[in-house]
């Protein structure tokens, strides 16, 4: 229904930062917030975006802080679950959106479901990619990865760690060597850091132009790898202040989407906890989905997640396939 037309771009000022925020589809479509994952920008949702659009949807996809065009404040302490989603929930104030449909992608799933757990008058329904909603846990993150230090969160804890040994490289292909991740662990071989154990493909990734790649490297060039990673470098701070949310459910609607071969899968007992129910346990309207893919499921295999996305989302709005 209608034209997807071109992206608009526009920055909101909420919480004491500038949050950028690409925008797609008519402008009094039912929304749709799009939150992107590490290492990645509002961009990583092009083809969801156009598709959205082209159905009738209004398609929102923010910079998250740190990322791209929008602020990116240097102090770990600036990036709690409460900051991003803060920033979500202002961004759909100033657009006075009092309900959304949100979709979320890898980090942006952990931020989707939390926003589904604070603020869930705020969410009309909820597809996430990668990341399914994990519990708080009785212990603090760290305690269960401390024997680890080869382990990608753990090698992001110390600041300035990471950076420096991401700077060895072009951005371009710090990027690729995430984005061309097929292992299962993301844990580097002792006195390894992570990025150099991290395999760029020598070939193009399919998934992604060579122009799309720089338009990727361009954005993290200026803004720098500290504030995506100090998501990351919060993880402890955010079990204290979520300790209300203890046993806390999500009863928003559900939709989880994961690749057959995402590295998430296979780790940390990801799929267990899927297929032995602890899952729906916590989410009780839920449906789960798995297509053939890795873990940057929604550029690798962008028109199966369309269909997966737009076949839910119309459930909600009253728009038919």
């Amino acid at each position: 229904m209608g034209t997807a037309g071109e992206v608009r771009h526009w920055n909101a000022d909420v919480n004491g930062i500038s949050l950028h925020v690409a925008d797609q589809g008519p402008a009094d479509g039912p929304a749709v917030l799009l939150i992107h994952g590490f290492p990645e920008l509002w961009l990583s949702w092009r083809h969801q975006m156009a598709a959205l659009a082209a159905r009738g949807f209004r398609a929102l996809a923010p910079d998250l802080r740190g990322y791209g065009d929008s602020t990116a404040p240097d102090d770990p302490a600036a990036y709690t679950i409460f900051h991003i989603v803060g920033d979500v929930v202002a961004v759909l104030d100033h657009l006075g959106l009092p309900e959304v449909l949100v979709v979320g992608h890898d980090l942006g799933a952990q931020v989707a479901w939390q926003l589904c757990l604070f603020r869930p008058d705020m969410v009309r329904a909820v597809v996430t990619i990668g990341v399914p909603f994990f519990p708080r846990g009785p212990h603090p993150p760290s305690d269960a990865f401390a024997a680890r230090d080869g382990l990608y969160i753990m090698q992001f804890q110390e600041p300035g760690r990471a950076e420096r040994a991401f700077a060895r490289y072009d951005v371009a292909t710090v990027l690729k060597k995430f984005y061309s991740i097929e292992i299962d662990d993301l844990t580097a071989p002792p006195g390894v850091e992570i990025i150099d154990f991290l395999e760029a493909r020598s070939s193009p990734l399919p998934w992604i132009t060579e122009e799309e790649l720089g338009q990727y490297a361009e954005k993290f060039q200026k803004s720098g790898f500290t504030g995506p990673i100090n998501y990351y470098r919060v993880m402890d701070t955010n079990w204290r202040l979520t300790a209300p949310w203890q046993n806390a459910k999500i009863m928003v609607p559900a939709k989880f989407i994961c690749g057959d071969k995402d590295m998430g899968l296979k780790s940390f007992g990801t799929e267990h906890f899927i297929k032995s129910g602890a899952f729906k346990s916590f989410v009780p309207n839920l449906e789960v989905v798995t297509i053939e893919g890795h873990h940057f499921l929604q550029q690798e295999q962008a028109e199966r997640v369309n269909s997966e996305i737009l076949s839910y989302l119309d459930r909600f709005t009253g728009e038919k396939a």
